[in-house]
């Protein structure tokens, strides 16, 4: 399931240090306030026994925001995306979103205006062209890789197989690199993420590419990373 939430800025720019920062303890203080158990599990180990949290979510996006250089410019029409392939989590989140007039995304209030499904995307030839709105992360050896570096798509196929096999879903799968955006490093509440936004060809079975569609591509989902346009 995906949802978005209409929100308003209380201020024009939002610190480099909270477009993604604040995302792990908003996405976990949601889900802790309908089932603190599920909260638990994720924040202190992950997903039933793997260390993956299958929870997406997009840094906060505005419209109408004057371009100011060097900036994160905000405005009262923006909007967070978020989902998860897992019903209970999701279900969480959609249930406390619907309660909330304000997130509070670390230094800036963002005043909730709405909240509506988002719309449904159909995988049944099982070949999907996913292109993110925020950066796609992926390491190896524990360098951050970008979209044109040789390991990437080896990478991230790998960590899409992980997913796969998380959510018990068959885990065979080709990944392209169709295209990416520049580098970005940002910083976040546990030291620093590097990546760029990509335009990948995933082919896989239609319920997996369901499931990224839900979940995101890459590492640190649930900071707001690898979410899908």
């Amino acid at each position: 399931m995906r949802f978005r939430v209409d929100v308003a800025a209380s201020e024009p720019v939002l610190p480099w240090r909270d477009v993604h920062g604040p995302a792990r303890a908003v996405v976990y203080d949601l889900i802790e306030s309908q089932d603190a158990s599920v909260a638990g599990e994720l924040h202190d180990s992950g997903w039933q026994g793997s260390s993956l949290r299958p929870v997406g979510v997009s840094p906060p996006l505005f419209h109408g925001a004057q371009r100011l250089a060097g900036a994160y410019s905000a405005s009262s029409d923006g909007v967070i995306l978020m989902g998860s392939p897992v019903p209970r989590i999701a279900a969480c989140l959609l249930a406390a979103l619907v309660g909330r007039g304000e997130l509070q995304w670390g230094s800036v209030t963002l005043s909730v205006k709405g909240v509506q499904l988002d719309g449904v995307t159909s995988h049944a030839d099982g070949i999907a062209v996913f292109e993110t709105v925020s950066p796609v992360l992926v390491k190896y050896e524990d360098l951050y890789l970008l979209p044109d570096d040789p390991h990437f798509q080896d990478r991230l196929a790998h960590n899409i197989r992980h997913k796969a096999d998380v959510l018990g879903l068959p885990n065979e799968v080709e990944v392209e690199v169709l295209d990416s955006g520049r580098r970005r490093r940002f910083e976040v509440s546990k030291g620093f993420r590097i990546g760029a936004t990509a335009r990948v060809r995933v082919a896989a079975a239609p319920q997996l590419l369901d499931a990224l569609y839900e979940w995101g591509l890459g590492l640190s989902t649930v900071e707001g990373f690898g979410w899908i346009r």
